[in-house]
Order: C-alpha cells, then structure tokens, then sequence
C-alpha cells in the first residue's frame, strides 16, 4: 500500500476535502479543457521550493471498518518524509527507507521515480499527464462551501498500475488541488484531506535521510540492488 499512499500524497499538498459525486470513466483521448486546469495548477505546485503539509488520509477495504489515519509530509524536490501512526517513508531522492514501526523494521530500496505506481512529489504526478501516462478528463463542475470545483478523472494507461483511476477536485480560482480519492484495483479507495499546508517552509537535509542510530535495535533489511 506504500506506493499507492505515495500516489496520494503527491496528488494533493493543499486546502481541504470534498464530496466528489459518482462519475463516468475517462474517455479514450485527453481533454483539452482539462490539460488547461492541469497546465495551471503545475506552474503554481512548480513554483514551490518546498512543501509541509499535515493531512488525514481514510482508508476503505471490502469487508473492513474504514479506518482513517494522520500523518505528516515535508517535500522538497525529489526528497521527501512522510510520517504516520504506523510508519516512516523517507527519501533523499537516490534512495527511499520505509520504517514500519509495529515491528521496528525498515526496508532500504533504491529510490524508482519512474514507477507507475509511485510519484514521490507533485511535481512528479503533475508531469505524468504531459508524458502521456494518463487519460484525463473534466467529468463536472460543482460548489462546495462557496467555491467552484473542477472535477477532473484520470484513468492510467499502465495496465499494471495498481490503481484504476483518480478523481480530483480542483480550485481553478485558487489554483490549488481540492481534494483527491484513489481507487485500487481491488476495491479498496484511499481519500486524502490536508488539514495544513505549509510551502516553501525550510527543512532540514537530516530530515530526508533515516537514521538508524536513533531507533534502538532497528532491523534493517537492504533491497537495494
């Protein structure tokens, strides 16, 4: 579930949830329309030197009680740390450490940018749609609480991405990411809400490297080939 998380948290580094209603699948071509939202929310996310945002994400399994976890994310370039209740991810863009803490083991993996199925920073996912990695479109135009969303669904070329589809609601006035859900291909769906953005904040470089000086008998399992 890590990459999926990542997908997430790279979409979304601003403002508050919203309801997003039941759509129709993206179309076979890219919406013109919709590349004119995106082109405009890039430059302001491209415009960051950093960001450092707290968010809560809700998790919702078949079969299970949706559960919903807070955590934190600091960003910078190809960098980045994300902190939870249950784990850490960090990367300093050449290698990435996931810490899970229950059984105070942490995975060590060459960091993959190129990953269909992780984008590690928003700049990152908002580049996929200029690659070509995405069918996207304006599904709708709603309000909520006095501000005018555009709706825009994205469905992933990659048939092993371990998504189906994201849908995101974006504040074209504010130029800013709304809210976004994710659903896997198991029927699972992630939902993000940012509860505090905080951009071009400076973080310390310490801050992106996993030091397993500070986790007393940490097990470290190295997969980096």
């Amino acid at each position: 579930m890590n990459k999926l998380i990542l997908v997430l948290i790279a979409a979304i580094l601003t403002s508050t949830n919203v309801s997003i209603a039941q759509t129709p699948a993206a179309p076979e071509k890219n919406d013109p329309e919709a590349k004119k939202v995106l082109d405009k929310i890039r430059k302001k996310y491209d415009a960051y030197k950093t960001v450092e945002a707290s968010f809560t994400l809700a998790i919702e399994v078949p079969g299970e009680q949706k559960e919903v976890q807070k955590g934190t994310i600091a960003q910078e370039d190809k960098k980045f740390r994300l902190d939870m209740s249950d784990q850490i991810i960090v990367s300093d863009g050449t290698t990435t450490w996931a810490y899970q803490k229950k059984s105070n083991e942490v995975q060590v993996n060459n960091a993959d940018p190129s990953d269909v199925n992780g984008f590690l920073t928003p700049k990152d996912l908002l580049s996929r749609y200029q690659k070509g990695d995405f069918l996207y479109t304006i599904t709708d135009k709603t309000t909520e609480g006095g501000k005018l969303l555009t709706q825009i669904e994205f469905k992933p070329k990659a048939k092993n991405s371990e998504y189906s589809k994201l849908r995101v609601a974006i504040d074209e006035k504010a130029g800013t990411i709304q809210s976004i859900k994710a659903f896997a291909k198991d029927g699972s769906r992630y939902t993000f809400l940012i509860m505090q953005l905080t951009p071009n904040k400076a973080i310390a470089a310490s801050q992106f490297t996993f030091d397993t000086s500070q986790f007393k008998g940490v097990r470290v399992e190295d997969l980096r080939m």
